[in-house]
């Protein structure tokens, strides 16, 4: 366990991991661990996936909702 900060990455909104130097950190207020479990972290990758296309889709549709909504 790192008991120092947390490892300074990209954290996957509304979980306690964050992706840092290609690995899945376990955030807690008590330090972070990492993350081994391949399945584990390959369903974290997926769900990140999937997390950045869902809000590029929503960045694409926010101009034109603005254009309708005046």
């Amino acid at each position: 366990m790192n008991n120092s900060s947390s490892p300074r990455g990209e954290r996957l909104v509304g979980a306690p991991v964050v992706r840092s130097g290609g690995h899945w950190w376990l955030i807690s207020a008590s330090g972070s661990i990492l993350a081994t479990d391949p399945t584990f972290t390959g369903e974290l990758d997926r769900f990140a996936a999937a997390r950045a296309a869902a809000e590029r889709e929503i960045a694409q549709l926010a101009p034109g909702r603005r254009r309708w909504s005046s």
